[in-house]
């Protein structure tokens, strides 16, 4: 019977009676190849109804481009409470009756950033147990239809059509079955269950919850920037795995605003003490900097210059070169700490309020990846459990051979993306000579404002960083499709393993692509130059690239540089590419049904024109935002400002997924986790090599220790200032030693110089040309580098201890949570034995009644077990 579509509503998530769910849809399109792709649908579609599935069909000519079927699947009671069972799902039976005894004081402060209680605490809190069917008059089931809510439907639907056969009985290819191999052979073209409704207005159907709504209003806006997330409404429509993705970052987003405000203050402190840095005076004196003639910083294109050109870089240094860059560096690494232990205990909280506590074991073993059980031809005892499973037929050198080509590909592309950085490096040392030449009598120089501060070194420094983000972004786009692969081939038997193995592998990769450049600037620029006379070249003498040096104003200033640049570059380029690609995308594949009524264009028409929220769409946003921790931990040293920085990303990037999630994303499919994953321990390691990188900051790339060397052991007049010490820190050359392969060619010098200057100076702590031990460090060089390391010893213990003590202090679980969970486990177990002797009397009433037999004790309950072989 045809439907009338002007009659017939389909903004709707039911079957055509109004009362049958839609929990998935299927669509596919009739191509060349459409018999065999007919054949495999009607066998799937088939073995699916053989399981329970209910199934109805949208004929394509009802469709908005006549060319596209849809297949909407109902889960009845009968296949929902199986798979429950089969699942583990923990289902209400009692409501909740330990008091909450959480009284915030001065809770009326909160009251702008709440949400309303109906949002924030959609559901009742319950007591819950792992679902039984055979025990289903023990849980608290008004309703049949209504009991398991939509997420969780959707969830049980997703895992029977991974291990459906798309062949007949009679086939045994085991390979030949799920749903994700239908859809990569173009089977069907799209799986995926439905949003309950636009997102910008409630669904007419008064049976629709409209959540999605309600996310859309009070969560996903921009302007609800500032209030509290729905999590508990999050988790109910998305599934606890995006619950706790959004959970982490608005705590992670919280404890920045800490982070910020002492960064920011550490910023001022600089800028308030702008006229006491004694260095920058010295650098802009006339008298001195403007008497200093420096050496040439590179061969033969390089002119000697003048100290007082440094004097714009020099002040920009102090900005965040100055004491409270230590007790910033110290803070945090104690912040690290907090955030990390903090953050243990709000997910401890989360796991007890949304019945995650027991998951682990139990439950992931259950979620085999069907791209696993395929391939598994072997049963084996599990020791544990008692029972047979299937299990891979792996030889020891074919494990061998695969996990080796794993470990090598992965070292190949580390090793490829090293290349890229030397290859930048190489590029900065050739192009700092071309730019020495050209801009010494640059129209540049003469602007009012800009003109000094666009010097050879600034521009270098630039035009390398951008380069190294362009070069970041594109192999980016590589190394997601080889980190797949690999993990791919190792065949990881359950989904929680396979996410671990591939985050390790992503990370690797970004780890090395991001920070690589970062590195470089901070621990190996200006540290392997040599000295005038004896310079040593990247490549050895025959390449012509003398290493870099770090003017006098230090190379922190540069290390701010790039470090600005790659991290805002890589913010505002995700947040550009996250929203804007889905909605333009978006905007073109509907842009002919945007007009059309709801009767018209129906929900599953809808949300088939949206993108699809992939596998490692929530894989993306976690490294996103862990690279970001690296940033604003490895090198907050070299820039305080980093974290507020951060900070604003955050809040637009809270709002951003919200957004693309709620509004142009199909609804993914609902998951479990209970923690973060393996990003916890990423997050631990990134906290523990934070400490060492910013004690190397501050002792070798800043220029703290020399200058605090300097005011208490060689300050000459013994008084405790800086006065003298630029002079103090530059070595002399004579210029006639100078080797023909380092001097200036003729016409590169400026036009002040001329053969009364008969030395130079350059950065080091050597002695003079006359002296017997000319050119070979001083004592005072070795006194510095002593407490160099002193000082990374020092902080390092200082804050380890810290560290320590921190986390020792604060427990990973709540009192009351641990508390919460022991009373619960308690009372669950009081009122199952209670059912238990109840359901016992009624049986032994009955068959006291029935016959005069010995009754049995113990009545054997049925097991439920299905198996991938039985669908």
């Amino acid at each position: 019977m045809e439907i009338d579509k002007q009659q017939h509503s389909k903004d709707s998530v039911f079957f055509r009676d109004g009362r049958r769910r839609v929990d998935f849809v299927l669509s596919y399109v009739d191509d060349k190849d459409g018999e065999r792709k007919q054949e495999r649908r009607k066998v799937y579609e088939a073995n699916l109804e053989n399981v329970g599935l209910e199934l109805e069909t949208e004929d394509k000519s009802e469709s908005e481009d006549g060319k596209t079927s849809f297949v909407k699947i109902h889960a009845p009671w009968e296949v929902l409470a199986t798979y429950a069972d089969v699942l583990k799902i923990k289902v209400p039976f009692k409501v909740n009756d330990i008091p909450d005894n959480k009284d915030t004081p001065m809770n009326w402060l909160s009251t702008p950033f709440r949400l309303p209680d109906h949002i924030m605490h959609p559901e009742p809190d319950y007591f819950t147990a792992p679902f039984n069917k055979s025990k289903s008059d023990f849980f608290l089931i008004d309703n049949q239809e209504t009991f398991f809510p939509p997420s969780t439907r959707n969830r049980i639907v997703y895992y029977i059509l991974s291990r459906c056969s798309y062949l007949k009985d009679e086939c045994p290819d085991k390979d030949k079955k799920g749903i994700k191999r239908l859809l990569n052979n173009g089977t069907y073209t799209a799986a995926f269950p439905l949003h309950d409704s636009r997102y910008w207005t409630r669904s007419r159907d008064p049976n629709c919850e409209s959540e999605r709504y309600n996310l859309y209003k009070h969560w996903a806006r921009f302007f609800c920037f500032f209030k509290e997330q729905p999590l508990d409404l999050v988790r109910k429509y998305y599934g606890e795995k995006i619950g706790i993705y959004f959970a982490w970052l608005g705590f992670y987003t919280e404890m920045l605003f800490f982070a910020a405000v002492v960064g920011t203050i550490c910023f001022i402190y600089g800028f308030l003490t702008y006229d006491d840095n004694q260095w920058s005076k010295e650098i802009c004196s006339e008298a001195i900097g403007g008497n200093i003639v420096m050496c040439p910083l590179c061969d033969k294109k390089c002119g000697y210059w003048k100290l007082i050109t440094t004097c714009n870089s020099s002040w920009q240094s102090h900005l965040f070169d100055n004491v409270a860059t230590v007790f910033f560096a110290i803070f945090m690494g104690i912040w690290v700490t907090l955030f990390l232990e903090f953050w243990k205990r709000r997910q401890a909280r989360l796991e007890y309020e949304w019945d995650l506590v027991d998951f682990e074991e139990e439950q992931q073993q259950l979620q085999l990846r069907p791209e696993y059980e395929t391939k598994c031809s072997k049963r084996k005892l599990n020791r544990i459990t008692q029972e047979v499973e299937w299990i891979l037929d792996r030889t020891t050198s074919d494990l061998m051979g695969k996990c080796l080509l794993c470990w090598l590909t992965v070292v190949l592309w580390i090793s490829l993306i090293i290349a890229c950085i030397i290859g930048v490096i190489a590029y900065r040392l050739a192009v700092y000579a071309a730019f020495a030449s050209i801009m010494k009598d640059s129209p540049t120089a003469h602007l009012q404002v800009v003109g000094p501060l666009i010097t050879p070194q600034l521009a270098t420094s630039v035009t390398a960083s951008c380069i190294n983000f362009v070069i970041i972004m594109i192999l980016n786009l590589m190394y997601e499709k080889v980190a797949i692969w690999i993990t791919d081939m190792e065949i990881p038997k359950t989904h929680l393993e396979y996410e671990n193995k591939l985050t390790v592998k992503m990370f690797l990769f970004q780890f090395v692509n991001y920070y690589s450049s970062c590195f470089y600037v901070a621990f190996f620029k200006g540290k392997f130059v040599g000295y005038p006379g004896n310079y040593i070249y990247m490549f050895g003498e025959w390449s012509k690239l003398r290493n870099e040096e770090c003017d006098p104003g230090g190379c922190l200033i540069e290390l701010t540089t790039q470090l600005v640049i790659v991290m805002t570059g890589k913010q505002v380029w995700g947040n550009i590419q996250e929203a804007l690609v889905p909605w333009l995308r978006n905007w073109w594949g509907s842009r002919k049904a945007r007009s059309h009524p709801e009767s018209l264009y129906s929900r599953w028409e809808q949300d088939y024109d949206l993108q699809v929220f992939g596998q490692l769409g929530l894989f993306q946003e976690y490294l996103e935002m862990v690279i970001q921790f690296g940033f604003i931990t490895l090198f907050v040293a070299s820039f305080p400002l980093a974290p507020l920085l951060a900070l604003f990303n955050n809040i637009i990037e809270v709002r951003v997924d919200s957004w693309k999630l709620t509004t142009q994303f199909r609804r993914p499919v609902a998951a479990k986790a209970h923690s973060i994953g393996a990003w916890q321990e990423i997050l631990n390691g990134m906290a523990i090599l934070s400490v060492v990188t910013n004690a190397f900051i501050v002792a070798f790339t800043s220029d703290m220790i020399p200058r605090l060397v300097y005011m208490y052991a060689y300050q000459p007049d013994g008084e405790m200032n800086m006065k003298g010490y630029i002079n103090n820190s530059l070595s002399v050359f004579n210029i006639s030693e100078f080797p023909e392969a380092n001097s200036p060619e003729d016409g590169e010098n400026p036009f002040w110089f001329n053969s009364s200057i008969t030395t130079c100076r350059y950065r080091d702590y050597r002695y003079p040309p006359g002296h017997q031990k000319q050119y070979t460090h001083t004592m005072q060089f070795w006194h510095i580098l002593a407490a160099k390391l002193a000082f990374i010893i020092i902080m390092e213990h200082v804050v380890f201890l810290v560290k320590f003590f921190v986390a020792w202090m604060i427990p990973d679980v709540p009192s009351d949570v641990r508390a919460r969970i022991k009373r619960e486990r308690y009372l669950v177990q009081e009122y199952l034995h209670d059912y238990e002797v109840e359901r016992l009397k009624n049986q032994l009433s009955q068959n006291a009644n029935d016959c005069t037999c010995a009754p049995m004790i113990y009545p054997s309950l049925p097991k439920h077990e299905v198996l991938s072989e039985c669908l």
